[in-house]
């Protein structure tokens, strides 16, 4: 498998399809942040309704139905690699005008030029060529289309990261690529209208909520080749005394997300 570019650490695909479908109906409990990301993005929105509208990485079709009161009469594509997300959404918010697509980002199963508006939050990190999904925004997008991306940086639960490193050499956190090959994966054509940074916090009693949230979102460790059985109970231990380091003055446990939000435009 391909390596990936900035870390040298590959992200399976199979396993986030597979892990995403098992989480769909235990996803949005747990999913505080995410939502306060999208909402950040929603906020971005365009005024003018586009003639056509994609959902990438629609997950639970949450956002699909804030898409949906935003534009009502614009056709909505809900767009994500895990079937499960996918069965779950038109089960649990079927929405009128939209269609319901399994495929993958760095392959979209769409013609050239068919889509005025992408919007897609926390969804493109488990890409692993950068290079390869930008074309395909800009071969999707009409002229002067545009794509509204939120996604998260390598900086993105660097504590826990630190604490596993404290206990062997595994990869045990998902590795996410940075903002300057983001933006030097962008092919001509398609243009950085706005680019934000943003460092999230999430504070927890101990470190087991945290690890708890990771499951339930489906989004612990996708690396290829590394060990999918439990983790023995020692490691375990050493794990919460490696990161009880950075318990703060509240007598919590930190864990940092580094969000990027994009607006990209494609210009011809």
């Amino acid at each position: 498998m391909s390596r990936h570019p900035s870390t040298g650490s590959a992200i399976d695909k199979a396993r986030v399809a597979a892990s995403f479908s098992r989480c769909a109906a235990s996803y949005d409990s747990v999913a505080q942040l995410q939502r306060d990301i999208g909402q950040q993005l929603i906020d971005q929105l365009p005024a003018e309704a586009p003639a056509r509208l994609l959902d990438l990485g629609s997950g639970t079709g949450y956002f699909g139905e804030l898409l949906r009161q935003r534009y009502p009469q614009s056709p909505l594509l809900s767009l994500d690699i895990a079937a499960g997300m996918l069965a779950y959404a038109r089960e649990q918010r079927p929405l009128a005008n939209a269609h319901w697509v399994c495929g993958d980002a760095e392959q979209l199963p769409l013609a050239d030029d068919s889509i005025e508006l992408v919007f897609s939050s926390l969804a493109i990190q488990w890409c692993q060529h950068p290079e390869q999904l930008f074309a395909e925004l800009a071969r999707v997008l009409m002229p002067g289309g545009r794509a509204l991306l939120a996604t998260l940086g390598p900086e993105t639960l660097t504590e826990l990261r630190q604490a596993w490193a404290a206990v062997d050499d595994y990869v045990h956190v998902n590795r996410f690529i940075g903002a300057d090959a983001l933006q030097q994966a962008l092919p001509a054509g398609l243009c950085v209208e706005r680019f934000e940074e943003q460092r999230r916090v999430l504070c927890y009693p101990q470190l087991r909520q945290l690890t708890h949230e990771l499951k339930h979102l489906g989004a612990h460790n996708m690396n290829a080749g590394q060990p999918t059985g439990l983790t023995g109970r020692q490691r375990v231990l050493a794990l919460k005394q490696a990161y009880e380091q950075f318990r703060d003055e509240n007598d919590l446990l930190p864990a940092t997300y580094q969000v990027y939000y994009l607006i990209l435009r494609k210009e011809y």
